[in-house]
């Protein structure tokens, strides 16, 4: 059996109060360790592949795919843990018995890394497709607060991926295997008024464009950003775009639209690379 040897047995980013690199401060929440392991710690073996310092794919095993989150971008409002699932897919003449993955944050793996979540599991669970190639899965829980202690984690990670074959000594390891995005959830509100209003008169629609901070905790207004009003007849199923807008200083939105006839109003959000698309269900007018 291979030994983890800086996370064995700890799961998600408890393991990472563990580790040897004391917690730093960052206002009052802590900073996790960023000591991040190398194939040898991880397999427990005499590794043949050495720590990927470039971006080219370390030979044998041969990674052929990984996946995070489903494909899906991974995304974490204040308070709420979110555990993902992860997997890589490997080959090689005698089989393939384990497989690694964590995620981190940084421009260079080794004097760099400023985010770094790990395994669950000490062990990956692999399943065979063939006697040379096998697809083994993980899972991650990243906490809010810690393991994104600031805000300026939201964005591009690297993804790790690793494999041992089932000579039990042949490793692949790379740093630099993949990328996943994690974002700042986003919410965004609308009010339409007055309500009813006559037919021809101007609707004011306010609402807020906000999204989660770690550092704080809190839901913080996302400033000047577009955001599309837009429209739904009472009788269509289908919205258009009025008119775009910026969020103020303070998230803040709000313009005016003439009333015309019974509908739905809501304001629409797109997204950033660090915080997602969001929309606000629909507010309806009565138009008299």
């Amino acid at each position: 059996m291979r030994i983890r040897a800086t996370v064995a047995a700890v799961s998600g980013a408890l393991a990472l109060s563990a580790l040897a690199v004391p917690a730093a401060q960052a206002g009052d929440r802590a900073v996790p360790s960023l000591d991040k392991s190398t194939a040898a710690e991880v397999f427990g073996v005499g590794a043949k592949a050495p720590r990927a310092t470039s971006r080219a794919a370390v030979a044998t095993p041969v990674i052929s795919k990984v996946v995070i989150n489903g494909g899906k971008d991974i995304v974490l409002g204040t308070t709420a843990s979110k555990k993902i699932t992860v997997s890589v897919t490997a080959s090689h003449p005698s089989g393939i018995t384990d497989g690694y993955i964590d995620l981190w944050h940084g421009s260079d793996v080794e004097t760099d890394v400023d985010g770094w979540v790990i395994p669950n599991e000490d062990a990956a669970s692999c399943t065979n497709s063939s006697a040379t190639t096998a697809t083994c899965k993980m899972t991650i829980t990243i906490v809010p607060g810690y393991d994104l202690y600031k805000n300026a984690l939201a964005g591009t990670w690297h993804v790790t991926a690793g494999a041992l074959a089932g000579d039990q000594t042949s490793v692949a390891w790379n740093d630099y295997q993949s990328t996943a995005r994690v974002q700042r959830l986003s919410k965004v509100t609308v009010n339409a008024a007055p309500e009813p209003v006559k037919k021809g008169k101007t609707l004011t629609v306010t609402g807020k464009l906000s999204r989660a901070n770690w550092e704080a905790g809190t839901y913080n207004g996302y400033a000047g950003q577009p955001v599309k009003l837009q429209f739904r007849k009472k009788t269509s199923s289908t919205y258009t775009t009025v008119k775009t807008i910026k969020s103020s200083s303070t998230g803040v939105l709000k313009t005016t639209a003439k009333a015309s006839v019974d509908g739905y109003w809501r304001y629409s959000f797109a997204g950033t690379s660090t915080t997602p698309t969001v929309t606000a269900a629909g507010d309806f007018v009565d138009v008299k």
